[in-house]
């Protein structure tokens, strides 16, 4: 019994046959031979495809057909699968044999497959199939690495107990872990895979694996040295080299590892910057590692620098649209310049900025979607180098369909509204760009997988269909946290939804577990300890009436804040203050100067209530003021793409919060009451020891009165400023600059400015239990609120600032921007100041301070961070600098 066909090697079995049939023959057939391999090599083609000529087979009627050999699986499943069946006709031997062997090869379960022809009884044929299951992985030990990377290099060779283990597997397993560990720089990697047979109680082949891994010390290079450089000094090709650097002990960020695909992206970096400088055609020669021992390498690189170039003519061929004049403007390249050929792609077309000024960007914000804009070097005379833009301009398109994506929760209406692209409009990238920053703006979407698909594309009718891709992420947070601050425990509770749907408040089926998907915002929050409580609700509708982008905003909230006992400790709710307030506020999105600013305006209403509550801010302990303002703000945001991690645009705004001037018309004059006071405060503090007491407890109920006259109605204007810049210096590595300002001040100088709505400057920002409308200024490496102003006599006011300024610089670049939580790391400089007079007003003399800090924003609970920071001056009053200090993020950003 002879296989009809093995096609594991069928080159190697084409021998087989012809050795065994040199075996097999005689001397006194040797012409016989000679014949018969002659006819073998005719057909060598068709025996490397089929496995034999099927020209000479014939025809039968399939009997029964056995299995054989070691295999788990049963003979009905193997004869099932192989595709032949009893009763079945075929060609013996043919094509179905074939077929049948290269089926079962292809399920990669054996190790070897033969198909023999058993007998045959007139024209039935009996059939055998005879296999060998290939062998499991029993057991794997891995050493070389550490026990917590073990799961994920067996996850990344798919290496899990139960896997067959082919050839295939061990070769590309070998050779994974190699290129992985040399890509960290352990250059010499070397991975050993030894595998031993083990028998078990069900007879399956099984095999136990060790795999060895020895990665050897990290191949560092010790010195690169350039040959054939005479224009640049290697000082400035070495820094050319990103990421390729030779060990240097003062290097903190750059480490000096061998990492190939850095290094040849670096050769790339280093002819940038020769062409950069007109050196066109500058290329490496040669490059070669020097293997100084089994630590470190020299890098030899051989340079032809060429000579520098520089533009001639520059001549614009097939524009139509716009004139040479214009495409000269946005070229930005005259005649005589260096030549820079990395500079001109980039004019031409810039890659790395979607929203860059080039030409190609010119004709797509014009519709000229199919344009295509070549630059060639037409002479070259000398140095000199003419060129032409050849520019192809194609027809203007239009958007023919416009489709969203993705947006399982979101309503299409709240998408749609933020497009700026619309169904036969003129193509322009400009909207396209605009509209991906909109939706990442939105936060109800990953901002990083946001994307577009352009389908049937039409240049000859000059349409196209446009489709944006969103993946939903969570945008509803919930805030619960404890702890200790203020002289007790805080616990906090806050909800918000960030995408409500009110319309659908009423309809059970919607709660999932809300109803969300209108763009609505719905906050909820309840903050309790022994010495306040605060509750506050709001609401905000973006765009109210649905067909213009006018913000509807409202929000109520109540606190209560209890005086400290410092016999008992614990909080007197006797004594107590009170706040109550509402807003109510409209913002509507501009188109002029452009449609990245808004106009906002709100009016609010603060009753402050004092129950018995004597403190140094309040000369009055029993009685009540009101606030009520009218507040106007202007901004200007183009910040992109995601609000969590800018890279780039900036972020603008200036506001103002007026009172009425209740001074012209409620009839009370200051002026007396203020000259009133003045007198109050000289018989209160003078020494003389004749003066009643009853006189000057007199006097201090006198002044509470006229404060409390003074206050009823709170009378002010408020000015702040604020902006954001965002520049990225490479890759995602960021720079945040920032600067603010804010100024208090009163109508009426006999009035005075008000205790309330002042500046705190110091710490993390963060309110924390100060409730009287104070606006906390956050200045890490300062505890929180001490930056406070010196009063005339060079005591600490404890009353806070009327006017501040503040300056900062962030270096961030993210760890991780993924959908499930977005880290980034920054490092800070900043410094500000807070004054209550402009007379004492120095905006340089600031308190100063440097430091570090984590960013982790997760979709349900918002942004958390930890920032430490350095004071480099001292405290009021204090003399040595303030030194290190921990804050905690929450909720917000810097």
């Amino acid at each position: 019994m002879r296989p009809l066909l093995n096609i594991k090697k069928e080159k190697d079995d084409l021998g087989k046959q012809v050795n065994n049939l040199i075996k097999l023959t005689s001397l006194r057939t040797y012409i016989g031979f000679i014949i018969t391999f002659t006819f073998l090599l005719a057909n060598f083609s068709a025996l490397a495809q089929d496995g034999l000529n099927t020209s000479t087979g014939k025809m039968y009627t399939l009997g029964d057909i056995s299995v054989s050999g070691n295999t788990h699986f049963s003979p009905q499943t193997i004869v099932t699968y192989s595709g032949l069946r009893k009763g079945q006709e075929i060609l013996i031997p043919g094509d179905k044999i074939s077929e049948a062997i290269k089926k079962l090869w292809k399920s990669n379960l054996f190790s070897d497959i033969n198909i023999y022809l058993v007998k045959t009884e007139g024209e039935t044929a009996y059939l055998e199939i005879r296999l060998f299951d290939l062998p499991e992985l029993n057991e794997l030990k891995i050493n070389g690495i550490k026990k917590g990377k073990k799961d994920d290099l067996i996850d990344e060779n798919n290496l899990q107990t139960g896997v067959k283990v082919t050839e295939n597997l061990l070769t590309t397993t070998k050779n994974y872990l190699t290129h992985k560990y040399q890509k960290e720089g352990y250059l010499n990697t070397k991975v050993y895979i030894n595998t031993i047979e083990v028998k078990d109680s069900t007879s399956r082949p099984q095999v136990n694996m060790v795999l060895n891994i020895d990665k050897g010390q990290k191949v560092k290079v010790r010195d690169i040295e350039f040959i054939g450089n005479t224009v640049f000094k290697e000082s400035k090709l070495k820094k050319a080299m990103k990421n390729t650097k030779q060990k240097n002990f003062v290097r903190v960020f750059k480490r000096s590892k061998y990492i190939e695909e850095s290094y040849k992206e670096d050769l790339v970096s280093l002819i940038d910057k020769y062409k950069e400088n007109g050196y066109r055609d500058a290329r490496v020669i040669s490059d070669t590692i020097v293997h100084n021992n089994s630590k470190d390498i020299t890098l030899k690189i051989n340079l032809e620098e060429g000579q520098q170039y520089r533009f001639g003519k520059i001549d614009f061929i097939g524009n139509t649209v716009y004139s040479d004049q214009t495409l000269k403007n946005v070229l930005r390249i005259n005649e005589g310049d260096i030549y820079n050929g990395v500079e001109l792609e980039k004019r031409i077309a810039d890659d790395s900025r979607p929203d860059a000024q080039d030409i190609t960007n010119l004709y797509q914000n014009s519709g000229y979607l199919f344009s295509t804009i070549n630059p060639v070097e037409v002479n070259t005379e000398g140095n000199v180098i003419d060129m032409e833009i050849r520019i192809s301009e194609g027809k203007p398109v239009y958007f023919n369909n416009i489709s969203v994506s993705g947006n399982d929760t979101t309503n299409d209406k709240v998408i749609y509204r933020e497009l700026h692209t619309r169904p036969g409009q003129l193509y322009s990238k400009e909207n396209v760009v605009r509209t991906i920053r909109e939706l990442s703006q939105l936060g109800y979407f990953d901002a990083e997988q946001i994307g577009t698909n352009f389908n049937n594309p039409n240049p000859n009718e000059g349409t196209i269909d446009l489709e944006y891709v969103v993946v939903e992420t969570g945008s509803s947070q919930i805030e619960l946290q404890g702890g200790y601050g203020g002289g007790g425990f805080i616990g906090t509770l806050g909800l918000s939804f960030n995408n409500f749907s009110l319309k659908n408040i009423f309809n059970l089926d919607a709660y999932k577990p809300v109803p969300r998907g209108d763009g609505q915002k719905l906050s909820l929050r309840l903050q309790i300890s022994r010495f306040f409580r605060t509750y506050s609700f709001s609401f905000t509708e973006p765009w109210m009436g649905g067909k213009k982008p006018v913000q509807f905003s409202t929000s109520i909230s109540h606190s209560q804040q209890f005086l400290y006992d410092p016999i008992s400790g614990s909080a007197d709710k006797d004594k107590r203050f009170n706040i109550t307030g509402v807003t109510v506020g409209l913002a509507k999105r501009l188109t002029i100067p452009d449609n990245y600013f808004t106009l906002s305006q709100a009016i609010s209403f603060q009753h402050y209530n004092l129950k018995n509550y004597n403190t140094g801010l309040f000369t009055f302990g029993d009685g009540y003021s009101n606030n009520l303002s009218y507040s106007v703000g202007l901004s200007r945001n183009n910040t992109y793409n995601d609000p969590i991690f800018p890279i780039g645009g900036s972020n603008f705004s200036i506001s103002t919060k007026l009172s009425l001037p209740y001074s012209l018309f409620n009839g009370v004059d200051y002026e007396e009451l203020a000259e009133e006071r003045e007198d109050l405060d000289e018989l209160i503090n003078n020494p003389d020891p004749n003066i009643n007491p009853n006189s000057r407890t007199d006097a201090a109920q006198r002044i509470a009165e006229i404060d409390q006259e003074r206050f009823k109605w709170l009378e002010f204007y408020k000015i702040k400023m604020k902006g954001d810049w965002y520049t990225r210096l490479v890759d995602k590595l960021i720079v945040k600059s920032s600067v603010e300002f804010g100024f208090l001040g009163a109508y009426n100088q006999d009035r005075g400015v008000i205790p309330f709505e002042r500046f705190f400057l110091g710490g993390d920002g963060l309110g924390n239990f100060s409730l009287d409308g104070r606006e906390a200024i956050a200045l890490r490496g300062y505890p929180n609120q001490s930056l406070q102003p010196l009063d005339e006599n060079g005591f600490l006011t404890n009353d806070g600032g009327t006017i501040y300024n503040k300056f900062s610089m962030e270096l961030r670049y993210p760890v991780s921007l993924k959908q499930q939580a977005k880290i980034f790391v920054l490092g800070f400089v900043e410094g500000g100041v807070s004054y209550n007079d402009f007379k004492d007003y120095n905006p340089f003399a600031l308190y100063r301070s440097s430091g570090a800090g984590l960013r982790i924003f997760m979709p349900a609970f918002g942004l958390l961070g930890i920032d430490f920071g350095y004071g480099f001056d001292p405290l009021p009053g204090q003399s040595k600098p303030n030194g290190w200090e921990t804050h905690f993020i929450i909720g917000q950003q810097f």
